[in-house]
């Protein structure tokens, strides 16, 4: 800042003829333009100006360094007219994690609408059904479930998903129906390969909770294969219903156990580093998302 005044100083006294001029237009004093300039020739090592009795002049590098001190003022003037069209234009790189399932059917339905709102804005997606902090690596914006990690970031509550215990008409006709949680032990049953609260299968019976410890025949690191598994007739899964709502409203999958349904539901959250210095691409996008899961909202009514 100091030398952004310094040249400022500098120039002023050079247009104005001398220091008092270039002061008096300036709401400064005499001795401070004087000791601004100073600091400057100091600085650099050289004489800039000849001071006069009357009026000053510049000396042959004074002359010189003007051409410069202008150029070097005309493009921070320029870069600050750029800059008051931020918070307007939405362009560059939108870094986004989260999970594979929910971009799948709760983001990719609708981003096409987004991409041709905003034709300057890249979309860059991080696939990972395990939140991880990474915004000092690139992200923007995360989107998970669940208790966060305390933390400095800003978590804003999209909604609440409620996990369902279901099966394919096909592996139901097949194995038949479990009446009681504790059956599900004797079911062909699938789940994640990573330690996760996703794999405890919570119900309630007469007003108490309790966990049945599922023993899965097949276990994967993503919730689309438990799907495609589940719709092929191959085995009982638990999934959020923003995954699985579409199945279930075409019948493609059948809620079971619903009479020893757990009331925890999961938050879904959008995470991002800052409220204050948002940038134009980050708003945008998550008043976007906001818009459409308001507009679709995936909960079931069971």
């Amino acid at each position: 800042m100091d030398n952004y005044r310094q040249l400022m100083a500098f120039i002023w006294s050079y247009e104005h003829g001398s220091f008092s001029a270039a002061a008096r237009a300036n709401d400064l004093t005499p001795s401070a333009i004087s000791k601004l300039i100073s600091r400057l020739e100091n600085r650099l090592g050289v004489r800039l100006i000849q001071r006069g009795a009357r009026q000053l002049s510049l000396t042959e590098e004074g002359m010189a360094y003007l051409k410069s001190a202008r150029n070097v003022i005309a493009a921070m003037h320029e870069a600050d007219s750029l800059a008051e069209a931020f918070p307007t234009r939405v362009s560059g790189i939108l870094k986004i994690r989260t999970m594979p399932t929910f971009a799948q059917h709760q983001i990719l339905p609708w981003l096409p609408e987004f991409l041709e709102q905003y034709p300057a804005l890249t979309v860059d997606f991080e696939l990972n059904a395990v939140y991880q902090d990474e915004f000092d690596r690139g992200v923007d914006i995360a989107i998970y479930g669940g208790i966060l990690p305390s933390s400095s970031r800003i978590a804003t509550r999209l909604g609440d998903s409620e996990w369902i215990t279901c099966a394919s008409p096909l592996y139901l006709e097949k194995y038949g129906v479990p009446e009681h949680p504790q059956q599900l032990l004797q079911h062909r049953c699938l789940h994640f390969n990573f330690s996760s609260n996703w794999n405890n299968w919570d119900f309630v019976e007469n007003n108490e909770s309790f966990t049945v410890p599922i023993k899965a025949i097949a276990s994967f690191s993503q919730g689309t294969f438990l799907r495609d598994l589940a719709l092929r007739g191959e085995g009982i899964v638990r999934l959020a219903d923003y995954h699985i709502g579409e199945d279930i409203r075409l019948g493609r999958l059948v809620p079971i156990l619903t009479h020893f349904r757990s009331a925890i539901t999961e938050p879904q959250y959008v995470i991002y580093a800052n409220r204050k210095l948002q940038s134009p691409r980050i708003k945008c996008f998550i008043q976007f998302l906001q818009k459409k899961v308001q507009e679709n909202p995936w909960q079931i009514i069971l």
